[in-house]
């Protein structure tokens, strides 16, 4: 037999190690040629590595979430037939799963069959008929006379916030069985009963993946990036209008949002504003502006917030980028983006759409230098000379590095893109 020794290969520019996010395989599993084997994180992006031979796995690099150098070992596998020490490799099959487990879940969860008591609260068959008894006959209480109660009881209610002439008694005094029927009656109200909470387990989850390359790139970008954020308010009824008759004359092209729209004022404003398009390496002290845009574009996904990249978006028209978003985002959700789509963007956009808010402040996507926020669109009267009318407003966000970007920068291109976007037969003027 002959042990092959899989090395991580180098997955990107620049890329010193990546992170294992998921195992396809265990040890003592049969692997083919060419079988995806694991998939490894670097900079946002999920590569699949494949076996390169078949055969019997022997060796893991690591658990998941473990980092993995580019050209060590990553699997080992024995090839030329089966191995005659399968058997053996049962409990170290099961390693990997252990731990990308999630011991807290366990510890948090295993306290959960403790309120049992809780039936017993309801009480046995006899009790129904016994509270029958007590209810037709309560004892006639004057609203205007003191209400007995020990100071036990009283605190208690106090802490309830219950009103001890609201309780019913069959006895001279409150006591704490009444506070008990009190609150297991009064649910409607907000009170729990005794023994009963709505809190809910504790969980400990790993910050793993995708989860932990969003952790490390907004940490870094804080703590590098000294942001400020500038927000205007964009009256967008004509572009919205605009839009409608696009979508309404499409064909089979895609629909149109606000968003290819937006990207194209983009394009076109940001010439005048080179310090914009721009990429700052803090470092070496440089700022490269860019000639070309390309256009990050902030998708939220079930692993987390990832960022591919609209190459060239200043040569393309608003089809074409309905199309070009279409497709990034369907590929950031099924985790299939390439490596060359999440890198080199010169600027963001991020938008939550109809969750959009009054306004943002996004975090700049280092080591670009802006990135822009348009917010939810929201209907509002205003005045048209001396007349009333509806308009549709949306206020738009830019935060910029206030290292290579002044606040004067960034007021002037919100008002160069205003003005596009208040009046979008410029959108398609040459």
């Amino acid at each position: 037999m002959a042990r092959f020794t899989f090395r991580l290969p180098d997955i990107g520019e620049g890329i010193a190690e990546a992170e294992i996010v998921a195992w396809h395989v265990a040890v003592g599993d049969r692997v083919e040629e060419d079988q995806n084997i694991a998939d490894m994180m670097t900079d946002k992006a999920t590569v699949e590595m494949e076996s390169p031979v078949a055969g019997t796995v022997v060796e893991l690099a690591g658990a998941v979430g473990d980092q993995v150098a580019i050209g060590a070992a990553l699997v080992v596998i024995e090839t030329e037939g089966e191995v005659a020490g399968t058997e053996s490799a049962s409990p170290a099959t099961e390693q990997p799963a252990l731990d990308a487990e999630n011991p807290g879940v366990e510890q948090a969860t295993a306290p959960a069959p403790a309120p049992t008591p809780a039936p017993a609260t309801e009480g046995p068959p006899p009790a129904p008929a016994a509270e029958a008894q007590r209810e037709p006959a309560p004892a006639p209480h004057d609203p205007a006379a003191p209400v007995l109660a020990s100071p036990a009881v009283r605190a208690r209610a106090r802490d309830l916030g219950i009103d001890l002439a609201q309780v019913k008694t069959d006895g001279d005094r409150v006591r704490h069985a009444d506070l008990d029927a009190y609150l297991r009656y009064h649910g409607s109200q907000g009170y729990a009963a005794p023994g009963a909470s709505r809190a809910r387990d504790d969980q400990q989850v790993r910050v793993i993946g995708m989860r932990r390359r969003i952790a490390e790139n907004m940490a870094a970008a804080k703590r590098h990036i000294p942001h400020f954020t500038y927000v205007d308010e964009i009256d967008v009824t004509e572009l919205e209008r605009v839009r409608a008759e696009l979508n309404a004359n499409r064909g089979g092209r895609p629909k149109l949002t606000m968003l290819p729209l937006m990207i194209v004022a983009i394009c076109r404003t940001l010439p005048d504003f080179p310090m914009l398009n721009a990429r700052y390496d803090d470092e070496a002290g440089v700022v490269t502006r860019s000639g070309r845009v390309h256009l990050g574009m902030a998708t939220q996904t079930d692993a987390g917030l990832t960022v591919p990249v609209i190459r060239d978006a200043q040569d393309r028209n608003v089809w074409q980028l309905a199309t070009e978003i279409s497709r990034l985002a369907e590929a950031a959700r099924a985790a299939k983006l390439k490596p060359e789509e999440l890198g080199g963007g010169t600027i963001t956009v991020t938008s939550l759409g109809p969750l959009g808010g009054i306004a943002t402040t996004p975090v700049i996507n280092r080591p670009e230098v802006a990135i822009i926020g348009p917010n939810k669109i929201v209907e509002r009267p205003v005045f048209r000379g001396d007349a009333i009318v509806r308009a549709k407003l949306m206020n738009l966000s830019i935060s910029c590095d206030h290292r290579v970007v002044d606040g004067w920068d960034a007021a002037s291109y919100v008002q160069a893109l205003k003005k596009l976007l208040e009046t979008p037969v410029l959108l398609f003027a040459d």
